[in-house]
């Protein structure tokens, strides 16, 4: 792990997104909460929250950080992909990019887990950092993203 003590604490944040591709009949059946398992996205976004709060257990060189705020959002289209947005925010001396992109990854296997028994060949696509700010380092845009 990397020595962050001689670092000033500030404010960060990191946005991350990815994609969950499935049959359109299980998008609907998602829109429509009706699958046996439950409400997919409430439940799939109370896992995103709780996965970046625990980020440190997942990756074995993150640091512990308390955060400040986690939002994680989704977006359902009729072709069939759930779109995971996540941010996450912290006042310290290291970002939380890791914490933002933790918390698609854990939306996304939700996602899956409460869908697989209508739809086993969903796809987890596209997860990545798009933004990321404080710390010394410049602020982060992936290019084409908005």
């Amino acid at each position: 792990m990397v020595d962050v003590s001689a670092k000033r604490r500030t404010a960060r944040t990191a946005v991350a997104r990815g994609e969950v591709r499935m049959r359109p009949q299980t998008a609907r059946l998602i829109k429509e909460n009706r699958l046996a398992k439950g409400d997919v996205l409430t439940v799939a976004q109370v896992a995103g929250v709780a996965a970046a709060k625990r980020t440190d257990e997942w990756i074995p060189m993150a640091h512990t950080l308390p955060l400040t705020a986690v939002r994680v959002a989704f977006a359902l289209d009729a072709r069939g992909v759930v779109r995971i947005e996540a941010t996450a925010s912290t006042t310290d001396r290291t970002g939380v990019e890791m914490e933002a992109l933790t918390a698609v990854s854990a939306a996304a296997l939700t996602i899956y887990d409460m869908c697989k028994a209508v739809d086993r060949e969903m796809t987890i696509e596209r997860i990545r950092l798009v933004s990321k700010s404080g710390g010394r380092s410049a602020p982060f845009r992936r290019a084409g993203e908005r």
